[in-house]
């Protein structure tokens, strides 16, 4: 049975994952120290702090692109939850398409972004990208504060080489503030627009599920299908597990997963966690959907997918 006859009825507005790119943090012996820091920061100080980390890498280039916000929503659960903090815990994720430049530049931007980071003295998550690749990825975090980023080329036309650049941030994990914890994510009427984005996260999640070849686990407090809304668009969120597995039984899934992702056309990247494996990051160019597998310490795998609603009228991502 396909992932969206299970879990179709699920219409609950629930708090979830709305992030473009996190992990749990690490530090340069791969440890996990996310349960060591200490983050004292309020929402407004998380995106302040995004945004500046996206302009050091942008302010520089040439040519000069212009920032395009491709969500989602920068405001949301904590993802790295099993490094042994408080689940009410959100974190902030910001991601802007570079455009306005010639296709055939956005390797360049993306070099450049590297090298403006590396300036600064951030760090390479693993390593630093492929530059043999005509399409690579960077991969980086801010010391001491441990805000993630990365800049992505993505594919336009591989015949011809060219492609689009975006560069995205996550911030550490941090308390809520009372504004965050109380906001009503069903105070907003919805739309056709709205029920067509769950329609495509539930299709997007349905086909991950099918390349995954293994069992959905009940669904839990926190998971199912949520429809958001921030100052901008409104967003489709559908969350679930998969059953426990073996260490040789994800390391197949996730091989699986990564070969669905490449033959489905979403650009990918991998981010380290505490448990070893690394999460999947993807983004969908076609449609600006982001889909996120990461492995918990239970042995399961965390799947969520979020759409952008397209208004009418509106651009679409």
């Amino acid at each position: 049975m396909r992932l969206r006859r299970a879990l179709f009825g699920v219409a609950s507005l629930v708090t979830a994952i709305m992030v473009a790119a996190c992990g749990s943090s690490q530090d340069e012996t791969g440890a996990d120290n996310a349960s060591s820091k200490q983050v004292a920061m309020d929402e407004q100080q998380a995106m302040k702090r995004a945004e500046e980390i996206i302009h050091q890498a942008v302010d520089g280039m040439s040519p000069k692109p212009t920032l395009k916000r491709v969500g989602p929503v920068p405001i949301g659960a904590c993802v790295a939850r099993d490094d042994g903090g408080s689940d009410d815990r959100v974190q902030l994720s910001l991601t802007y398409q570079l455009t306005g430049v010639p296709a055939g530049q956005a390797k360049s931007l993306v070099r450049q972004a590297r090298d403006a980071w590396v300036k600064r003295g951030y760090k390479f998550q693993s390593s630093d990208a492929d530059w043999s690749d005509p399409f690579p990825t960077v991969s980086m975090r801010t010391e001491p504060d441990d805000f993630w980023m990365d800049a992505i080329t993505g594919v336009l036309d591989r015949a011809k080489g060219t492609g689009v650049a975006s560069i995205g941030v996550t911030s550490p994990c941090f308390a809520p503030s009372d504004a965050t914890a109380t906001a009503d994510p069903a105070s907003f009427r919805r739309t056709a627009p709205d029920e067509q984005a769950e329609r495509r996260a539930l299709d997007h999640s349905s086909r991950i599920y099918d390349a995954l070849q293994v069992r959905h686990a009940p669904t839990t407090e926190g998971e199912g299908l949520g429809t958001y809304q921030d100052a901008e668009a409104t967003y489709a969120h559908h969350t679930w597990s998969t059953e426990p597995l073996a260490d040789d039984t994800l390391a197949q899934v996730m091989q699986r997963a990564r070969a669905y992702f490449a033959s489905a056309g979403w650009t990918v990247r991998h981010a380290p966690m505490a448990t070893g494996v690394p999460a999947l990051m993807a983004r969908h160019a076609a449609d600006g959907a982001v889909a996120q597998l990461a492995p918990s310490t239970d042995g399961t795998l965390r799947v969520a997918v979020s759409t952008p609603a397209v208004r009418p009228g509106a651009a679409s991502v």
